[in-house]
């Protein structure tokens, strides 16, 4: 069996705690290579070699966890099981929270003796412990099982020895009596810290049901029917019965449902869900359309060519939902200081206890319950995955799709861009501008050849000659060429009768031993420094024409590279075009290097000098020949009109095609890490701070004490803070 990708809903999960035991466990399963668990979108990402989605869910079964997978209408069973996660927690937290409100006015406030009965405090205290609390003792249970400890490891001993050491004072007062010991009461401490843990939960719930909103807007636009040509009539069936080859309708109004080719008909539709372009566009016989886009008018009928998940819908779903559950290298240190965090805070906690014991036994168990309680490291494994996922959603609504989070990350130390020049920093669609035909040739038949020829090309340039020649060529007989033979990076070169045609750059003539002369030359120099790109033709060792093709720059380049350059990033444009006319484009744009006539096979040894040049380097291109260059880079950042090649080589892809978002997606990256830095700082001062004031450290001095409950209130708000700063990502401006 082949490695494959999985990506699936975890439900159950209620800290970042369960989130690394279960990536741990699912890393030890036979079968898993590598997996990721992000609690911040509560989703696995798993790579399998030889395992199954049954069999890596009935490991998460066993956890006390449930696996879904992340598909179509089972995301919707994912969304319903939260939701009544949510309902279920505000119905505990409210009964939880009138019970621990009635002991707190018990033990704090004057009442009538009757309400100072312990034996009620036990009663009122005893489901909030058991019932409320429960959670937090199935996901120790669970941890110990896993050999490992977490955040409901703390809880739920802290909270247990306030409440048994309370049920002990009861049942056993002559004990206490005998050993001097203080006859305390804390069923209101427990039952507090539980419901303040509680209300920390649901609300960082709430708040989490935010950061995922990209995913469930992608989701929404998902067609559920289709119209379908079946048994000589259009009839109306679920999305999922359509298959590759139907022949389908879409009328005015209607959403395309699937990726496909229009066999009849124009319409106008909106494309902004994958362009971001509000202005329709005409599209008529031959032209594709994808699934999701809105046909504004006219019949179309089309004919099915990507369905399920090979849409290009399902495509950016699956790349948000894989970049949102991958971590960065930074998460992977948090993960690894989580592990040994919540023991050493156990061992901590009987040093403290031990210690104190033998100069104040309240004060020994009050710091017991207080180190326990406030260094529940819930904050610290929410910081980074929390921040991806808004971030991730974020990038997706503006038409930045980032692979995985470690494309994020690096992204944010880029010190120079290198792009591409034909397709990125111009529109990609060059035309013929001038032609000069030499000899006595007609032109006529000059370009007849070229057009033949040039058919069988998948060079950029190929595109340009073939439609000036389909629309300015006079009907000739057709011309037979043979032994077709493309120079990656140089021209083409075939046999006309028993005479060799070479179309391509000045270096394949030479490489032929074929000379200009003084008056071509001439021409060819004038044409270079008007930025034009020069195609040359020869037959049989005589050139018969040079060719001046011309691709405009993007509306937009200039404003990006300017953009980049304040951003302290050089910009390099690197292209297969000679000296001249890439210098004069890139003098146009105040690009700051030039790394002209480079080869496909060039590229990525050019990448390699360029990283040990400047450091880190993010390669911008849209063509097949680019992807060992976009692969080769720390960052490769693909055109999304650019081929799937391209695409699946980079780490981010630009969905609208805008080279302005070049630099949006660094900022993006900026304001994560940034971001990122911010949890993290408040998540370790925040325990670095208060776990030497539950200890007591500053007791004898200052006579500080943490009270317990504030301690459980002080851990709960802290996620909730590290959850709304992340959500501040959602209105930075890029």
């Amino acid at each position: 069996m082949s490695k494959q990708q999985l990506n699936f809903h975890i439900a159950g999960m209620h800290c970042a705690s369960c989130a690394s035991n279960i990536q741990r466990t699912l890393n030890k399963t036979k079968g898993v290579v590598k997996a990721s668990v992000n609690y911040g979108n509560e989703q696995a990402n798993l790579e399998l070699d030889g395992a199954d989605f049954k069999q890596v869910a009935q490991v998460v079964k066993k956890m006390g966890y449930t696996a879904i997978l992340a598909e179509d209408d089972q995301a919707d069973v994912a969304e319903e099981l939260r939701e009544k996660e949510i309902a279920n927690l505000k119905f505990t937290l409210t009964w939880s929270a009138i019970l621990s409100l009635v002991l707190l006015v018990i033990s704090m406030l004057p009442v009538p003796e009757f309400f100072k009965n312990p034996y009620l405090m036990l009663l009122l205290s005893t489901p909030v412990q058991f019932l409320a609390g429960r959670r937090f003792y199935q996901g120790a249970l669970s941890a110990l099982r896993n050999k490992s400890s977490n955040m409901d490891t703390l809880v739920a001993l802290g909270t247990s020895v306030a409440y048994f050491y309370s049920l002990a004072v009861i049942l056993l007062p002559n004990f206490f009596k005998a050993n001097n010991l203080e006859a305390h009461l804390y069923f209101e401490t427990a039952a507090v810290i539980i419901t303040f843990i509680l209300l920390g939960k649901y609300l960082e719930l709430n708040a989490k049901k935010n950061s995922s909103s990209a995913i469930k807007k992608l989701l929404g636009l998902q067609s559920k029917t289709a119209t379908l040509w079946k048994n000589n009539s259009w009839q109306e069936v679920g999305i999922d019965e359509v298959q590759a080859g139907d022949r389908l309708l879409v009328k005015p109004g209607e959403k395309v449902p699937v990726d496909s080719v229009i066999a009849k008909g124009s319409a106008s539709l909106d494309e902004s869900m994958l362009t971001g372009e509000s202005v329709a566009v005409l599209k008529k016989t031959g032209d594709k359309v994808y699934a999701a886009t809105i046909n504004y008018d006219g019949s179309l009928e089309i004919i099915a060519k990507k369905v399920g998940q090979q849409t290009m819908l399902a495509q950016i779903i699956r790349l948000v939902k894989n970049a949102q559950g991958s971590k960065p290298d930074v998460q992977k240190l948090v993960d690894r200081i989580s592990q040994i965090f919540v023991p050493v805070i156990l061992l901590l906690a009987t040093i403290t206890f031990i210690a104190w014991l033998f100069f104040d036994r309240n004060i020994a168990l009050i710091s017991l319950i207080n180190i326990l309680i406030i260094a529940c490291p819930c904050a610290l494994g929410l910081a980074t995955p929390i921040s991806l996922v808004v971030s991730v959603g974020k990038g997706a609504g503006k038409g930045i799709l980032i692979k995985d989070a470690q494309a994020l990350e690096i992204s944010n130390q880029i010190k120079a861009i290198i792009f591409d020049k034909t397709g990125t920093l111009t529109v990609g669609q060059p035309e013929v501008q001038e032609f000069k035909i030499y000899g006595h040739k007609q032109a006529n038949f000059v370009w007849n050849l070229v057009k033949t020829a040039e058919t069988l090309s998948a060079h950029p340039l190929a595109k340009a000659l073939v439609n000036y020649a389909s629309k300015n060529l006079k009907q000739e007989p057709p011309i037979t060429l043979q032994n077709f033979v493309s120079h990656a990076g140089a021209g083409i070169e075939a046999k006309y009768k028993k005479e060799t045609l070479l179309i391509g750059t000045e270096a394949l003539l030479t490489q032929n031993k074929i000379k200009l002369d003084q008056e071509m030359q001439e021409l060819a120099k004038k044409w270079r420094q008007q930025a034009y790109s020069l195609v040359f033709v020869a037959l049989d060792k005589q050139v018969l024409s040079i060719i001046a093709i011309a691709d405009q720059e993007r509306s937009n380049s200039l404003s990006t590279i300017q953009r980049l350059q304040s951003m302290g990033i050089k910009t390099i444009m690197l292209t297969g075009d000679n000296q001249q006319s890439a210098k004069n484009i890139a003098k146009k744009l105040q690009i700051d290097e030039v790394i002209a006539e480079v080869l496909p096979a060039q590229k990525e040894a050019v990448i390699k000098e360029m990283k040990t040049k400047y450091g880190v380097v993010a390669m911008v291109g849209d063509g097949i020949n680019d992807a060992p260059a976009l692969s080769s880079a720390d960052v490769g950042i693909a055109m999304g009109n650019g081929t799937d090649v391209a695409i699946e080589a980079a780490g981010v892809t630009l969905l609208h095609s805008d080279i302005a978002l070049v630099p949006q997606a660094i900022h993006l990256s900026q304001l994560t890490f940034q971001n990122i830095r911010q949890n993290l700082f408040w998540a370790f001062a925040y325990n670095i701070v208060l776990i030497p004031v539950a200890m007591g450290v500053f007791y004898p001095q200052f006579n500080l004490l943490l009270n317990p409950m504030l301690a459980g209130l002080a851990m709960a708000f802290s996620s909730v803070t590290v959850v709304a700063n992340a959500l501040r990502l959602k209105g930075q401006k890029l």
